[in-house]
Protein backbone atom coordinates (compact mmCIF):
# COMPACT_ATOMS: atom_id res chain seq x y z
CA UNK A 1 0.00 0.00 0.00
CA UNK A 2 2.79 2.46 0.86
CA UNK A 3 4.47 1.77 -2.50
CA UNK A 4 1.19 2.39 -4.33
CA UNK A 5 0.75 5.76 -2.63
CA UNK A 6 4.26 6.80 -3.69
CA UNK A 7 3.68 5.62 -7.28
CA UNK A 8 0.49 7.71 -7.48
CA UNK A 9 2.41 10.70 -6.14
CA UNK A 10 5.18 10.31 -8.74
CA UNK A 11 2.64 10.01 -11.56
CA UNK A 12 0.98 13.21 -10.32
CA UNK A 13 4.32 15.05 -10.43
CA UNK A 14 4.76 14.12 -14.08
CA UNK A 15 1.18 15.23 -14.74
CA UNK A 16 1.84 18.65 -13.22
CA UNK A 17 5.01 18.87 -15.28
CA UNK A 18 2.95 18.36 -18.43
CA UNK A 19 0.51 21.03 -17.27
CA UNK A 20 3.40 23.45 -16.75
CA UNK A 21 4.56 22.68 -20.30
CA UNK A 22 1.57 24.58 -21.66
CA UNK A 23 2.34 27.64 -19.51
CA UNK A 24 6.02 27.95 -20.50
CA UNK A 25 5.79 29.92 -23.73
CA UNK A 26 9.02 31.89 -23.58
CA UNK A 27 12.28 32.36 -21.68
CA UNK A 28 10.66 34.40 -18.90
CA UNK A 29 8.09 31.65 -18.31
CA UNK A 30 10.67 28.85 -18.37
CA UNK A 31 13.26 30.44 -16.08
CA UNK A 32 11.21 32.62 -13.69
CA UNK A 33 7.54 31.60 -14.21
CA UNK A 34 6.80 34.83 -16.07
CA UNK A 35 7.64 36.86 -12.92
CA UNK A 36 3.98 36.73 -11.91
CA UNK A 37 3.55 34.44 -8.89
CA UNK A 38 1.11 35.60 -6.21
CA UNK A 39 1.54 35.19 -2.47
CA UNK A 40 0.16 31.68 -2.05
CA UNK A 41 2.09 30.05 -4.89
CA UNK A 42 5.21 32.00 -3.95
CA UNK A 43 5.07 30.92 -0.29
CA UNK A 44 4.59 27.29 -1.31
CA UNK A 45 7.41 27.17 -3.83
CA UNK A 46 9.85 29.03 -1.55
CA UNK A 47 9.09 26.68 1.35
CA UNK A 48 9.40 23.59 -0.82
CA UNK A 49 12.74 24.49 -2.39
CA UNK A 50 14.54 25.03 0.93
CA UNK A 51 13.04 22.09 2.84
CA UNK A 52 14.75 19.12 1.22
CA UNK A 53 16.27 15.86 2.37
CA UNK A 54 18.62 17.54 4.86
CA UNK A 55 15.68 19.36 6.44
CA UNK A 56 13.37 16.33 6.57
CA UNK A 57 15.45 13.15 6.87
CA UNK A 58 18.38 15.03 8.39
CA UNK A 59 16.24 17.14 10.72
CA UNK A 60 14.57 14.06 12.22
CA UNK A 61 17.96 12.36 12.53
CA UNK A 62 19.41 15.35 14.38
CA UNK A 63 16.41 15.33 16.74
CA UNK A 64 17.16 11.66 17.41
CA UNK A 65 20.81 12.23 18.28
CA UNK A 66 20.75 15.77 19.72
CA UNK A 67 17.21 16.27 20.97
CA UNK A 68 15.36 19.57 20.65
CA UNK A 69 18.53 21.45 19.70
CA UNK A 70 18.69 19.29 16.59
CA UNK A 71 16.25 21.83 15.15
CA UNK A 72 19.00 24.37 14.54
CA UNK A 73 20.03 23.24 11.06
CA UNK A 74 16.51 23.81 9.68
CA UNK A 75 15.92 26.75 12.04
CA UNK A 76 18.96 28.48 10.51
CA UNK A 77 17.44 27.95 7.05
CA UNK A 78 14.21 29.60 8.21
CA UNK A 79 16.13 32.55 9.66
CA UNK A 80 17.91 32.97 6.33
CA UNK A 81 14.64 33.08 4.39
CA UNK A 82 13.15 35.59 6.84
CA UNK A 83 16.21 37.86 6.65
CA UNK A 84 16.35 37.66 2.86
CA UNK A 85 12.62 38.40 2.51
CA UNK A 86 12.44 41.33 4.92
CA UNK A 87 15.67 43.12 4.01
CA UNK A 88 16.73 42.18 0.48
CA UNK A 89 14.06 40.35 -1.55
CA UNK A 90 12.11 43.47 -2.66
CA UNK A 91 15.31 45.02 -4.02
CA UNK A 92 16.33 41.78 -5.71
CA UNK A 93 12.88 41.38 -7.30
CA UNK A 94 13.14 44.85 -8.89
CA UNK A 95 16.36 43.93 -10.74
CA UNK A 96 14.47 41.76 -13.28
CA UNK A 97 17.41 39.48 -14.00
CA UNK A 98 17.91 35.70 -14.05
CA UNK A 99 21.01 34.98 -11.95
CA UNK A 100 23.02 36.16 -8.96
CA UNK A 101 26.06 36.63 -11.19
CA UNK A 102 24.11 39.07 -13.37
CA UNK A 103 23.43 41.12 -10.24
CA UNK A 104 27.18 41.36 -9.62
CA UNK A 105 27.78 42.52 -13.19
CA UNK A 106 24.97 45.06 -13.01
CA UNK A 107 26.36 46.50 -9.79
CA UNK A 108 30.12 46.37 -10.41
CA UNK A 109 30.56 46.07 -14.18
CA UNK A 110 32.16 43.29 -16.18
CA UNK A 111 34.72 40.90 -14.72
CA UNK A 112 33.19 38.74 -11.99
CA UNK A 113 30.59 36.78 -13.90
CA UNK A 114 32.55 33.66 -14.81
CA UNK A 115 34.07 33.05 -11.34
CA UNK A 116 30.81 33.68 -9.49
CA UNK A 117 28.92 31.61 -12.06
CA UNK A 118 31.32 28.68 -11.62
CA UNK A 119 30.92 28.75 -7.82
CA UNK A 120 27.13 28.98 -8.09
CA UNK A 121 26.89 26.18 -10.67
CA UNK A 122 28.96 23.86 -8.48
CA UNK A 123 26.77 24.74 -5.50
CA UNK A 124 23.56 24.01 -7.42
CA UNK A 125 24.88 20.68 -8.70
CA UNK A 126 25.92 19.58 -5.21
CA UNK A 127 22.55 20.48 -3.67
CA UNK A 128 20.70 18.67 -6.46
CA UNK A 129 23.02 15.66 -6.15
CA UNK A 130 22.59 15.29 -2.39
CA UNK A 131 18.81 15.50 -2.75
CA UNK A 132 18.94 12.87 -5.49
CA UNK A 133 20.90 10.50 -3.26
CA UNK A 134 18.41 11.12 -0.44
CA UNK A 135 15.27 10.23 -2.40
CA UNK A 136 17.07 7.32 -4.09
CA UNK A 137 17.49 5.87 -0.59
CA UNK A 138 13.70 5.98 -0.13
CA UNK A 139 13.21 4.34 -3.55
CA UNK A 140 15.59 1.58 -2.52
CA UNK A 141 13.72 0.96 0.74
CA UNK A 142 10.28 0.98 -0.89
CA UNK A 143 10.88 -0.92 -4.10
CA UNK A 144 14.05 -2.91 -3.26
CA UNK A 145 15.88 -1.39 -6.21
CA UNK A 146 19.64 -1.10 -6.59
CA UNK A 147 21.23 2.32 -6.14
CA UNK A 148 21.66 2.61 -9.92
CA UNK A 149 17.97 2.11 -10.69
CA UNK A 150 16.83 4.16 -7.69
CA UNK A 151 18.88 7.15 -8.86
CA UNK A 152 17.98 6.66 -12.50
CA UNK A 153 14.21 6.39 -12.00
CA UNK A 154 13.87 9.05 -9.31
CA UNK A 155 16.25 11.44 -11.01
CA UNK A 156 14.65 10.79 -14.38
CA UNK A 157 11.25 11.85 -13.04
CA UNK A 158 12.70 15.10 -11.64
CA UNK A 159 14.46 15.87 -14.92
CA UNK A 160 11.32 15.07 -16.90
CA UNK A 161 8.89 17.36 -15.10
CA UNK A 162 11.51 20.13 -14.73
CA UNK A 163 12.37 19.97 -18.42
CA UNK A 164 8.76 20.05 -19.61
CA UNK A 165 7.68 23.40 -18.20
CA UNK A 166 10.74 24.81 -16.47
CA UNK A 167 9.94 27.05 -13.52
CA UNK A 168 6.19 26.80 -14.17
CA UNK A 169 6.30 23.01 -13.82
CA UNK A 170 8.58 23.29 -10.79
CA UNK A 171 6.30 25.88 -9.20
CA UNK A 172 3.19 23.75 -9.67
CA UNK A 173 4.88 20.60 -8.39
CA UNK A 174 6.46 22.55 -5.53
CA UNK A 175 3.07 23.79 -4.39
CA UNK A 176 1.65 20.25 -4.42
CA UNK A 177 4.77 19.04 -2.61
CA UNK A 178 4.38 21.83 -0.03
CA UNK A 179 0.79 20.72 0.55
CA UNK A 180 1.82 17.06 0.92
CA UNK A 181 4.71 17.97 3.26
CA UNK A 182 2.39 19.98 5.49
CA UNK A 183 -0.14 17.17 5.84
CA UNK A 184 2.44 14.39 6.06
CA UNK A 185 4.73 15.98 8.65
CA UNK A 186 2.48 18.24 10.74
CA UNK A 187 -0.90 16.50 10.60
CA UNK A 188 0.11 12.83 10.39
CA UNK A 189 3.67 12.03 11.44
CA UNK A 190 4.10 14.47 14.33
CA UNK A 191 0.89 13.60 16.25
CA UNK A 192 1.24 9.86 15.57
CA UNK A 193 4.81 9.53 16.84
CA UNK A 194 4.18 11.79 19.82
CA UNK A 195 1.19 9.62 20.75
CA UNK A 196 3.22 6.42 20.31
CA UNK A 197 5.97 7.80 22.56
CA UNK A 198 3.55 8.59 25.39
CA UNK A 199 2.82 12.23 24.72
CA UNK A 200 4.85 15.43 24.84
CA UNK A 201 4.98 15.66 28.64
CA UNK A 202 6.19 12.11 29.14
CA UNK A 203 8.68 12.49 26.29
CA UNK A 204 10.35 15.56 27.83
CA UNK A 205 10.35 14.11 31.34
CA UNK A 206 11.96 10.87 30.17
CA UNK A 207 14.86 12.38 28.23
CA UNK A 208 18.12 13.79 29.65
CA UNK A 209 18.32 17.56 30.14
CA UNK A 210 20.67 18.13 27.20
CA UNK A 211 18.10 16.53 24.88
CA UNK A 212 15.27 18.81 26.01
CA UNK A 213 17.31 22.03 25.93
CA UNK A 214 17.00 24.19 22.77
CA UNK A 215 20.73 24.92 22.96
CA UNK A 216 21.93 21.47 23.98
CA UNK A 217 24.31 21.10 21.02
CA UNK A 218 26.25 24.18 22.16
CA UNK A 219 26.59 27.71 20.85
CA UNK A 220 29.55 26.90 18.63
CA UNK A 221 27.53 24.35 16.65
CA UNK A 222 24.57 26.74 16.48
CA UNK A 223 26.81 29.55 15.20
CA UNK A 224 28.22 27.17 12.59
CA UNK A 225 24.72 26.37 11.30
CA UNK A 226 23.85 30.07 11.12
CA UNK A 227 27.03 31.03 9.29
CA UNK A 228 26.69 28.23 6.75
CA UNK A 229 22.95 27.93 6.20
CA UNK A 230 21.51 31.34 7.13
CA UNK A 231 24.13 33.19 5.11
CA UNK A 232 23.98 30.58 2.34
CA UNK A 233 20.23 31.06 1.99
CA UNK A 234 20.75 34.80 1.53
CA UNK A 235 22.75 34.35 -1.68
CA UNK A 236 21.86 30.96 -3.24
CA UNK A 237 20.83 31.03 -6.90
CA UNK A 238 18.03 28.52 -6.23
CA UNK A 239 16.57 30.95 -3.67
CA UNK A 240 17.08 34.12 -5.72
CA UNK A 241 15.50 32.46 -8.74
CA UNK A 242 12.35 32.02 -6.64
CA UNK A 243 12.49 35.71 -5.66
CA UNK A 244 12.59 36.59 -9.37
CA UNK A 245 9.26 34.76 -9.84
CA UNK A 246 7.34 37.10 -7.49
CA UNK A 247 4.97 39.48 -9.24
CA UNK A 248 5.77 42.38 -6.91
CA UNK A 249 8.21 43.43 -4.16
CA UNK A 250 5.39 42.98 -1.64
CA UNK A 251 4.90 39.34 -2.62
CA UNK A 252 8.66 38.77 -2.39
CA UNK A 253 8.74 40.27 1.11
CA UNK A 254 5.65 38.86 2.81
CA UNK A 255 5.36 35.60 0.88
CA UNK A 256 8.98 34.88 1.70
CA UNK A 257 8.49 35.87 5.34
CA UNK A 258 5.61 33.38 5.58
CA UNK A 259 7.83 30.67 4.08
CA UNK A 260 10.53 31.44 6.65
CA UNK A 261 8.10 31.14 9.56
CA UNK A 262 6.89 27.84 8.10
CA UNK A 263 10.52 26.63 8.07
CA UNK A 264 10.90 27.51 11.76
CA UNK A 265 7.85 25.40 12.60
CA UNK A 266 9.18 22.59 10.37
CA UNK A 267 12.46 22.66 12.30
CA UNK A 268 10.73 22.17 15.64
CA UNK A 269 8.46 19.43 14.24
CA UNK A 270 11.42 17.48 12.86
CA UNK A 271 13.31 17.67 16.16
CA UNK A 272 10.24 16.51 18.12
CA UNK A 273 9.71 13.58 15.76
CA UNK A 274 13.36 12.59 16.21
CA UNK A 275 13.05 12.83 19.99
CA UNK A 276 9.93 10.65 19.95
CA UNK A 277 11.74 8.14 17.74
CA UNK A 278 14.26 7.51 20.54
CA UNK A 279 11.38 5.88 22.44
CA UNK A 280 9.83 4.05 19.46
CA UNK A 281 12.95 2.77 17.63
CA UNK A 282 15.90 2.99 20.06
CA UNK A 283 19.39 1.92 19.13
CA UNK A 284 19.62 3.11 15.51
CA UNK A 285 23.25 3.82 14.69
CA UNK A 286 22.90 5.77 11.42
CA UNK A 287 20.83 8.90 12.03
CA UNK A 288 19.62 9.13 8.43
CA UNK A 289 17.87 5.77 8.90
CA UNK A 290 15.66 7.10 11.70
CA UNK A 291 12.95 8.62 9.50
CA UNK A 292 12.09 5.46 7.56
CA UNK A 293 12.46 3.29 10.69
CA UNK A 294 9.98 5.30 12.75
CA UNK A 295 7.51 5.40 9.84
CA UNK A 296 7.64 1.61 9.58
CA UNK A 297 7.31 1.12 13.34
CA UNK A 298 4.59 3.67 14.15
CA UNK A 299 2.26 3.84 11.14
CA UNK A 300 -0.10 1.80 9.02
CA UNK A 301 0.95 1.16 5.39
CA UNK A 302 -1.47 3.82 4.09
CA UNK A 303 -0.34 6.56 6.47
CA UNK A 304 3.26 5.45 6.10
CA UNK A 305 3.00 5.72 2.33
CA UNK A 306 1.67 9.27 2.58
CA UNK A 307 4.45 10.30 4.97
CA UNK A 308 7.12 8.76 2.73
CA UNK A 309 5.55 10.66 -0.18
CA UNK A 310 5.92 13.81 1.94
CA UNK A 311 9.61 13.05 2.44
CA UNK A 312 10.03 12.45 -1.29
CA UNK A 313 8.21 15.72 -1.95
CA UNK A 314 10.73 17.59 0.18
CA UNK A 315 13.71 16.00 -1.54
CA UNK A 316 12.43 16.24 -5.10
CA UNK A 317 11.42 19.90 -4.79
CA UNK A 318 14.93 20.81 -3.65
CA UNK A 319 16.51 18.67 -6.37
CA UNK A 320 14.43 20.25 -9.15
CA UNK A 321 14.96 23.80 -7.90
CA UNK A 322 18.72 23.33 -7.56
CA UNK A 323 18.94 21.69 -10.97
CA UNK A 324 17.08 24.60 -12.56
CA UNK A 325 19.40 27.04 -10.76
CA UNK A 326 22.57 25.23 -11.89
CA UNK A 327 21.44 24.97 -15.51
CA UNK A 328 20.38 28.63 -15.62
CA UNK A 329 23.69 29.88 -14.24
CA UNK A 330 25.76 27.51 -16.38
CA UNK A 331 24.09 28.75 -19.54
CA UNK A 332 23.62 32.44 -18.73
CA UNK A 333 26.91 33.13 -16.95
CA UNK A 334 29.47 30.58 -18.17
CA UNK A 335 28.89 28.89 -21.52
CA UNK A 336 27.06 31.41 -23.67
CA UNK A 337 29.15 34.46 -22.68
CA UNK A 338 32.27 32.46 -23.59
CA UNK A 339 30.76 31.39 -26.91
CA UNK A 340 29.68 34.94 -27.65
CA UNK A 341 33.20 36.26 -27.04
CA UNK A 342 34.54 33.66 -29.45
CA UNK A 343 31.92 34.67 -32.03
CA UNK A 344 30.41 31.19 -31.95
CA UNK A 345 27.08 32.79 -31.12
CA UNK A 346 25.75 35.80 -33.00
CA UNK A 347 26.72 39.05 -31.33
CA UNK A 348 23.79 40.93 -29.85
CA UNK A 349 23.22 44.07 -27.88
CA UNK A 350 20.12 42.81 -26.17
CA UNK A 351 19.81 44.45 -22.77
CA UNK A 352 17.89 43.53 -19.66
CA UNK A 353 14.19 44.04 -20.29
CA UNK A 354 12.34 46.94 -18.75
CA UNK A 355 9.12 46.56 -16.78
CA UNK A 356 7.05 46.47 -19.95
CA UNK A 357 9.26 43.87 -21.61
CA UNK A 358 11.00 46.35 -23.91
CA UNK A 359 14.75 46.90 -23.88
CA UNK A 360 16.10 49.73 -21.80
CA UNK A 361 18.26 52.37 -23.45
CA UNK A 362 22.03 52.14 -23.35
CA UNK A 363 22.28 55.02 -20.90
CA UNK A 364 19.98 53.21 -18.51
CA UNK A 365 21.79 49.88 -18.46
CA UNK A 366 25.48 49.27 -19.07
CA UNK A 367 25.16 45.51 -18.69
CA UNK A 368 24.79 44.02 -22.16
CA UNK A 369 23.50 40.49 -22.05
CA UNK A 370 25.49 38.62 -24.67
CA UNK A 371 23.42 35.54 -23.99
CA UNK A 372 20.12 36.02 -25.81
CA UNK A 373 20.19 34.92 -29.42
CA UNK A 374 18.15 36.65 -32.05
CA UNK A 375 17.53 33.27 -33.65
CA UNK A 376 16.70 29.85 -32.27
CA UNK A 377 14.40 28.54 -29.62
CA UNK A 378 15.39 29.91 -26.19
CA UNK A 379 13.13 27.53 -24.31
CA UNK A 380 14.50 24.58 -26.28
CA UNK A 381 18.07 25.60 -25.46
CA UNK A 382 17.23 25.99 -21.76
CA UNK A 383 15.75 22.48 -21.78
CA UNK A 384 18.94 21.09 -23.30
CA UNK A 385 21.10 22.65 -20.58
CA UNK A 386 18.76 21.31 -17.89
CA UNK A 387 18.85 17.79 -19.32
CA UNK A 388 22.65 17.78 -19.65
CA UNK A 389 23.22 18.98 -16.08
CA UNK A 390 20.50 16.61 -14.91
CA UNK A 391 22.51 13.71 -16.34
CA UNK A 392 25.63 15.08 -14.60
CA UNK A 393 23.66 15.10 -11.33
CA UNK A 394 22.65 11.46 -11.82
CA UNK A 395 26.25 10.41 -12.46
CA UNK A 396 27.47 12.29 -9.37
CA UNK A 397 24.71 10.73 -7.26
CA UNK A 398 25.80 7.24 -8.34
CA UNK A 399 29.50 7.73 -7.56
CA UNK A 400 29.57 10.21 -4.68
CA UNK A 401 31.03 8.59 -1.53
CA UNK A 402 29.75 11.14 1.01
CA UNK A 403 26.86 13.49 0.38
CA UNK A 404 27.40 15.26 3.70
CA UNK A 405 30.96 16.21 2.75
CA UNK A 406 29.82 17.42 -0.66
CA UNK A 407 27.06 19.53 0.90
CA UNK A 408 29.50 21.05 3.41
CA UNK A 409 32.03 21.92 0.70
CA UNK A 410 29.31 23.46 -1.50
CA UNK A 411 27.93 25.72 1.24
CA UNK A 412 31.38 26.69 2.53
CA UNK A 413 32.53 27.79 -0.93
CA UNK A 414 29.27 29.58 -1.61
CA UNK A 415 29.29 31.58 1.61
CA UNK A 416 33.03 32.26 1.80
CA UNK A 417 33.33 33.14 -1.87
CA UNK A 418 30.17 35.11 -2.62
CA UNK A 419 28.43 36.35 0.53
CA UNK A 420 30.58 39.44 1.11
CA UNK A 421 30.65 40.64 -2.55
CA UNK A 422 26.88 40.16 -2.93
CA UNK A 423 25.98 41.79 0.39
CA UNK A 424 28.48 44.56 -0.29
CA UNK A 425 26.83 45.25 -3.63
CA UNK A 426 23.53 45.86 -1.86
CA UNK A 427 24.77 48.02 1.03
CA UNK A 428 28.33 49.33 0.30
CA UNK A 429 28.45 52.02 -2.39
CA UNK A 430 32.27 52.12 -2.56
CA UNK A 431 32.56 48.45 -3.57
CA UNK A 432 34.38 47.82 -6.88
CA UNK A 433 35.01 44.94 -9.25
CA UNK A 434 38.60 44.68 -7.92
CA UNK A 435 37.22 44.22 -4.43
CA UNK A 436 34.74 41.61 -5.70
CA UNK A 437 37.43 39.50 -7.37
CA UNK A 438 39.75 39.79 -4.37
CA UNK A 439 36.93 38.86 -1.98
CA UNK A 440 35.78 35.87 -4.04
CA UNK A 441 39.25 34.44 -4.62
CA UNK A 442 40.63 34.99 -1.11
CA UNK A 443 37.46 33.67 0.54
CA UNK A 444 37.27 30.55 -1.62
CA UNK A 445 41.00 29.74 -1.47
CA UNK A 446 41.18 30.26 2.31
CA UNK A 447 38.20 27.97 2.86
CA UNK A 448 39.63 25.24 0.62
CA UNK A 449 43.01 25.36 2.37
CA UNK A 450 41.45 25.15 5.84
CA UNK A 451 39.24 22.22 4.82
CA UNK A 452 42.31 20.38 3.47
CA UNK A 453 44.67 21.20 6.36
CA UNK A 454 42.27 20.85 9.32
CA UNK A 455 39.04 19.09 8.36
CA UNK A 456 36.13 19.48 5.96
CA UNK A 457 33.77 20.00 8.90
CA UNK A 458 36.01 22.49 10.74
CA UNK A 459 34.16 25.71 11.61
CA UNK A 460 37.44 27.55 11.07
CA UNK A 461 36.97 27.08 7.33
CA UNK A 462 33.91 29.32 7.20
CA UNK A 463 35.16 31.75 9.90
CA UNK A 464 38.52 32.41 8.27
CA UNK A 465 37.06 32.25 4.76
CA UNK A 466 34.58 35.03 5.56
CA UNK A 467 37.26 37.16 7.22
CA UNK A 468 39.59 36.75 4.23
CA UNK A 469 36.78 37.59 1.82
CA UNK A 470 35.83 40.70 3.83
CA UNK A 471 39.42 41.94 3.95
CA UNK A 472 39.94 41.31 0.24
CA UNK A 473 36.67 43.01 -0.69
CA UNK A 474 37.15 46.12 1.47
CA UNK A 475 40.86 46.65 0.77
CA UNK A 476 40.51 45.86 -2.93
CA UNK A 477 37.58 48.29 -3.22
CA UNK A 478 39.29 51.12 -1.34
CA UNK A 479 42.60 50.95 -3.27
CA UNK A 480 40.93 50.72 -6.71
CA UNK A 481 39.13 53.30 -8.78
CA UNK A 482 35.43 53.70 -7.86
CA UNK A 483 32.83 51.99 -10.01
CA UNK A 484 31.92 53.89 -13.17
CA UNK A 485 29.29 56.54 -12.30
CA UNK A 486 27.17 55.44 -15.28
CA UNK A 487 27.00 51.91 -13.88
CA UNK A 488 26.08 53.21 -10.43
CA UNK A 489 23.41 55.49 -11.88
CA UNK A 490 21.84 52.61 -13.83
CA UNK A 491 21.99 50.41 -10.71
CA UNK A 492 20.34 53.07 -8.54
CA UNK A 493 17.61 53.65 -11.12
CA UNK A 494 16.86 49.94 -11.40
CA UNK A 495 16.53 49.58 -7.63
CA UNK A 496 14.24 52.61 -7.37
CA UNK A 497 11.47 51.14 -9.55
Amino acid sequence: MDSLVVIIYLAAMVGFGIWGRFKANDQEDFLVAGRRLGGLLYTGTMSAVVLGGASTIGGVGLGYTSGLSGMWLVFAIGLGIIALSLFFAPRIQRLEIYTVSQMLELRYGKGSRFVSGAIMTAYGLMISTTSTVAYATVFHALFDLSKFWSVLIGGGIVILYSMLGGMWSITLTDFVQFFIQTIGIFLIMLPVVLSKSGGLGELFSGLPAEHTSPVGIGWQAILGYILIYTLGLLIGQDIWQRVFTARSPGVARWGGFSAGVYCLAYAVAGALIGMAATKIVPGIEVQDDVFVAVVDAAMSPLLGGFVLAAALAAMMSTASGSLMAASTVCRQDIVEPILARKDILPETTTEHPGPDGSSEGGAKSTLVRSLVRETGDEVRDSRIYLIVLGVVTLVLAMIMPSVVEALTVAYNLLVAGLFIPILGGLIFRRGTIVGVMAGMILGAVTTIVIMIVIDIYANEAIYLGLIASLLGYVIGSLVSKPTDPAIMAAWKERLSR
